[in-house]
């Protein structure tokens, strides 16, 4: 089935997509998932022009307040009327081969309640397949009543009660387009995992010498990084910034604890 045929009968399914200052991307997001019956987009209230450019593609725009990532998409997946629903980020595309493998799910029918679907990462215009970034297999299709969020801050999933099976069709998802947007999610996710990170475990000072250099030999050496090339020297560095900053920010958030420790008693 052609993306034009797709495109003229509109399947069965809820295209979920969270944004906040998306107007770059929504545009080219929505445009891969045009042939879906409802899309639905949920707004963190968005200072460019994020909204209106949605509304050219679907009535089925929603100003939500921020409240988190899994927060966003537990509300976006509370909206969806449909049977099936597809998840999908405002930097990610749905493959051809993945708009006609939905189809068939659809159309054929299936005993599983959810499809883990590969994900083609892309940095700085390159698809990287060693880094552990691919296959990178999300939980994205899944039955409306049979899926939960999970409740994390950053890297936040779906739950799924039933089996659940394989796609071949890959998600596009190209959140790395440069360095300086690297840079700003690296900080605002360590932010995140820290969050998390200081509320599960001590952090010492050995885990903030140690944990990043490990971080980048098991991705450039373990995970073949070098395979890509500079690219892969460039991926696996970022992973263990990330690494750096995450443990430096829950030893920080920690060690203010440790100061004001009425603060935290306060009712």
């Amino acid at each position: 089935m052609s993306e034009q045929a797709l495109s003229s009968h509109r399947l069965p399914l809820s295209v979920t997509i969270i944004t906040k200052d998306e107007e770059q991307n929504i545009a080219e997001c929505l445009r891969s998932v045009g042939w879906a019956d409802e899309i639905i987009v949920v707004d963190a209230e968005s200072a460019d022009k994020t909204r209106e450019i949605a509304l050219q593609w679907t009535p089925h725009v929603i100003v939500h307040a921020w409240e988190g990532y899994a927060q966003q998409k537990a509300f976006a997946l509370s909206q969806a009327t449909h049977e099936w629903v597809f998840s999908i980020d405002a930097d990610e595309r749905a493959s051809p081969e993945l708009q006609e493998e939905i189809a068939s799910v659809l159309r054929d029918g299936t005993s599983y309640s959810g499809f883990y679907i590969p994900r083609k990462n892309f940095f700085l215009g390159k698809w990287i397949r060693s880094c552990g970034w691919y296959p990178n297999y999300q939980l994205r299709l899944f039955r409306r009543d049979a899926t939960q969020v999970t409740n994390r801050l950053v890297h936040e999933g779906f739950i799924v009660k039933g089996n659940v099976g394989y796609l071949k069709g890959a998600i596009i998802h190209n959140t790395h387009p440069s360095v300086e947007r690297t840079v700003r999610k690296i900080n605002e996710y360590s932010t995140l995992q820290a969050q998390e990170k200081a509320e599960r475990k001590r952090i010492r000072i050995i885990d903030v010498l140690f944990r990043p250099p490990i971080a980048f030999c098991q991705h450039f050496f373990l995970r073949r990084g070098f395979t890509e090339g500079f690219h892969g020297f460039m991926v696996s560095t970022f992973h263990a910034m990330t690494n750096l900053l995450t443990y430096m920010k829950a030893w920080e958030l920690q060690h203010k604890e440790s100061k004001n420790p009425q603060e935290k008693s306060s009712p």
